[in-house]
């Protein structure tokens, strides 16, 4: 079964940080790049990140550059979303995407004191 499945959502705190990850199965992991999405209510997806394939070169949203952290492990068919210095702005359900393969189900990430 080809499916993405993100984890590692939360209540988080102004400042916090959070780590999500992206298991992708059924399919060859390696053979796609990824993206990051986000989600707000009312608001328009907006593309958090991006990862080539073999993971050695990214792009962030002018949004989260210098905060959030786009990583993955080939081998273990995982993509990661390193999340610091977390703003009640960054409030949204986030998704991993592959656009020849689809998206995850989305986790959850709220900041607020």
């Amino acid at each position: 079964q080809v499916q993405l499945v993100e984890s590692g959502g939360g209540l988080v705190q102004p400042g916090g940080s959070l780590r999500l990850s992206c298991v992708a199965s059924g399919f060859t992991f390696s053979s796609y790049a990824l993206n990051w999405y986000r989600q707000a209510p009312g608001k328009e997806r907006e593309l958090v990140a991006n990862i080539t394939r073999a993971g050695d070169n990214w792009m962030y949203a002018v949004s989260v550059h210098g905060r959030f952290t786009v990583s993955r492990d080939n081998v273990k068919n995982t993509a990661y979303l390193r999340m610091n210095n977390l703003k009640p702005e960054d409030t949204a359900v986030y998704y991993c995407n592959i656009p020849e393969i689809g998206r995850g189900q989305g986790t959850q990430v709220t900041v607020s004191s």
